[in-house]
């Protein structure tokens, strides 16, 4: 949530601010704005709404200069308006600062400046930095940074500028993402990677407790005494176009086209020659990984829907009982976990705080913690003790789609290298289960090749306000995802429940103005869900089935019946989210909805 774009360098920056905040609409905002040091002033203009009321603003009365910072905001303190929107200025109107995150001693610090003569003239936990490092500039603005945010409790990114020092851009962070691109001659300071692609796709990576100054030559990092430390450098693989819509109406249709590539990507090169399946990230001997006996894994949103997905895989082929928790409940908890359990943590951006926070409390319990992360140098992958990647390029989309995917395919991996690893599955079993995963890009391709179903279905269900999904076994991680996507862009109301449990309360709110949503892939559960189908129909509800390919008898118990090809039940998961994905995408087209950002809603959920 919030974006963050700073530059120094040769270039117009109101240019490039504005172009960096485009790419980082996706995370999520209300209210936007920039702070560019022009003329010997410096000049802050903000605007309420989208960022192209600023970019008009700022095309009406330009603001000429080259070192300036950006913002959209994610308001957590204050409503939106001109006077919360970043960047928050100090009382001299010299120094501006931007901030992601929360400043959660800001009511203490704010009283205090107030007392000592500053004047405070927003609601935000922001405007609190920029006076207190106004009470500290003694001539050296980094210095006076790192002053001032030993005193901030809570997370923070910052980038702050002052006047008296018109070239200079100081960076920090803690808890929250914050990156600088290196050009040549300028630099780029931002709060993820699309921001900079334009201009170079070498990134330098701060990490907790680290202070950068920023000119266009140069980018020294320090510790919070001064001290210089190294960075952690990165090049990025991909680039601009791959961030890109590509001819797409929607970056979340085109992320949704390129699922089978995120897939095959992220299995290529886990079967070595020797049929062992490659998973050297986990840091773990064979023998450490035999010893395993328990998996607990943390998650939220749809990267949760991934980790029941992965309890029904683990237990079958490895024979490990697992947990699976909302990640924001583990650490609040109790939880049960020792050097024998495996933690893993699942997080799409590798910066979800309520994730990170039960990564912490797993380590400091002994457990051995495997993050699985889309981003490369994100905070989780410093804080675990392994890593496995998805490579599914960047999602721009807030609503996840090829990540949920890739997650489980590299889910998929982890199951089979612990049951590989325990002697659970003999090598034959393995090889043939492998052939079968490989096999999964190519009929997801093969279900985005014929939609029209799935268009006749959503135009029939574009004004409805609420549906029920139902699924048993990993149909109901399905069911949940399923429900999560048409809740998120359409704003319809969705709940999915396991199919077993609808006897129990769920089946009150059926009515024939509530469609239900039933996956029924074939399994060993079908007779079952076809019986609860049968009970959702006897009290007038229209019926959405997504079934296997040759189930022409699923026909008499639905309106509407999603095809997918057969695989086997326990690979099933992703072919059947395909189409409650595209479902969800045409209805919230249909009713006018913006499916890129959702209302109310961020990419990366950076603070708790």
């Amino acid at each position: 949530m919030c974006g963050i774009v700073g530059y120094v360098g040769p270039r117009q920056a109101s240019d490039v601010l504005l172009g960096g905040l485009a790419r980082l609409e996706y995370r999520g905002y209300d209210s936007a704005g920039v702070a560019i040091a022009s003329g010997g002033e410096l000049k802050v203009m903000r605007r309420v709404g989208k960022l192209v009321n600023l970019t008009q603003a700022i095309g009406k009365t330009p603001v000429p200069g080259f070192v300036g910072i950006g913002h959209t905001r994610w308001a957590t303190h204050g409503r939106p308006s001109e006077e919360n929107a970043h960047p928050h200025a100090d009382c001299t109107g010299r120094i501006a600062v931007v901030h992601n995150g929360i400043i959660e001693n800001y009511m203490e610090l704010r009283e205090e400046l107030a007392q000592n003569g500053h004047i405070l003239r927003s609601e935000t936990d922001t405007e609190t930095v920029a006076h207190l490092v106004e009470s500290y500039y003694d001539g050296d603005l980094a210095l006076a940074v790192r002053k001032a945010i030993k005193r901030l409790h809570g997370a923070y990114a910052l980038g702050v500028i002052h006047l008296d020092e018109p070239e200079t851009i100081v960076a920090a962070r803690k808890d929250s993402p914050l990156i600088i691109g290196l050009g040549k001659g300028e630099n780029i300071v931002a709060s993820d990677i699309p921001a900079v692609l334009e201009y170079t796709r070498e990134v330098l990576a701060l990490a907790d407790d680290q202070v950068a100054t920023v000119s266009a030559g140069q980018v020294i990092v320090t510790d919070l005494e001064g001290a210089p430390v190294e960075s952690e450098m990165l090049h990025i693989e991909w680039d601009l176009a791959a961030a890109e819509k590509g001819g797409f109406a929607d970056f979340m249709l085109k992320e949704i086209y390129e699922q089978p590539k995120a897939i095959r990507e992220t299995l290529r090169g886990r079967m070595g020659a020797d049929g062992i399946i490659q998973l050297s990230e986990l840091e773990m001997t064979p023998g450490q990984i035999a010893s395993i006996d328990r998996v607990f894994i943390l998650a939220c949103g749809t990267s949760y829907h991934a980790g029941v997905v992965a309890k029904t895989l683990i237990e079958t082929w490895a024979r490990i009982p697992v947990e699976v928790q909302v990640s924001s409940e583990f650490r609040y908890g109790d939880p049960i976990v020792d050097d024998e359990t495996l933690v893993v943590a699942i997080t799409q951006s590798g910066e979800t705080a309520d994730t990170l926070a039960g990564v912490r409390e797993a380590r400091n319990r002994g457990a051995k913690v495997i993050a699985i992360t889309n981003v490369v140098g994100s905070r989780v992958t410093r804080e675990s003790d392994g890593v496995i990647y998805t490579h599914a390029g960047p999602e721009i989309g807030v609503a996840a789609t090829k990540t949920f995917t890739a997650q489980i395919a590299a889910l998929n991996v982890l199951a089979l290298k612990l049951a590989q690893a325990k002697g659970i599955l003999g090598q034959e079993r393995i090889a043939a289960l492998w052939a079968d995963l490989n096999r999964i890009p190519d009929i997801v391709e093969a279900i985005l090749a014929d939609l029209d179903a799935i268009e006749e279905c959503a135009a029939a269900y574009t004004d409805v306000y609420s549906t029920l999904f139902l699924g048993r076994g990993v149909g109901w991680a399905v069911a949940m995802e399923g429900a999560l996507k048409l809740k998120e862009i359409s704003y319809i109301h969705a709940e999915a429940f396991a199919a077993g449990e609808m006897k129990h309360g769920p089946i009150a709110l059926i009515s024939d103005e509530v469609p239900v949503v039933v996956v029924a892939t074939q399994g060993h559960t079908y007779e079952k869900v076809v019986s609860n189908i049968q009970e959702v129909r006897a009290r007038g509800a229209e019926v959405i089935v997504v079934a296997t390919h040759g189930d022409d008898e699923i026909k008499r118990h639905a309106e509407h019946v999603l095809y997918v090809p057969a695989t086997s039940e326990l690979l099933s998961a992703i072919p059947a989210t395909i189409p409650l994905q595209v479902l969800s995408y045409r209805i919230a087209k249909f009713r006018g909805c913006n499916v890129d950002q959702p209302r109310s809603l961020a990419k990366s959920v950076t603070v708790e």
